[in-house]
């Protein structure tokens, strides 16, 4: 049987990343308008991360322009509350990525596991 602090510990050792997660939310009004506008939120910084790319497959021939495809998970601290959405921006291995629309977290007893989707050019 595995103790769940002895196992969180060893999977929070692994955990080279740091992220900011930021929500939008309709909640300024523009005095000048009467608008309501999206403002952008931080619900937590420098939170302990580790990002993970699962696959990583090689550029598909399209008629169009080629697209890399790469399946990311974000391995996160169960305590930290990611909703789905949400704009995520990691510094791992001296490298700063930002993410958008976050996926549902799936929790664990240790830690959580998030889908990032991230699509770019080749």
């Amino acid at each position: 049987m595995v103790v769940d602090d002895m196992y969180a510990k060893a999977v929070k050792s692994l955990w080279r990343g740091k992220c900011t997660v930021t929500v939008c939310s309709n909640s300024a009004t523009d005095e000048n308008t009467g608008r309501t506008a999206a403002v952008e939120t931080d619900i937590c910084s420098n939170e302990p991360c580790r990002i993970s790319f699962d696959t990583v497959s090689a550029t598909q021939p399209e008629n169009s322009a080629a697209q890399a495809v790469q399946s990311i998970t974000l391995f996160i601290d169960r305590t930290v509350t990611v909703p789905p959405g949400a704009k995520i921006t990691i510094t791992q291995n001296g490298m700063t990525e930002v993410y958008e629309r976050s996926g549902k977290p799936a929790v664990y007893s240790t830690h959580q596991e998030i889908p990032l989707a991230f699509r770019g050019w080749a």
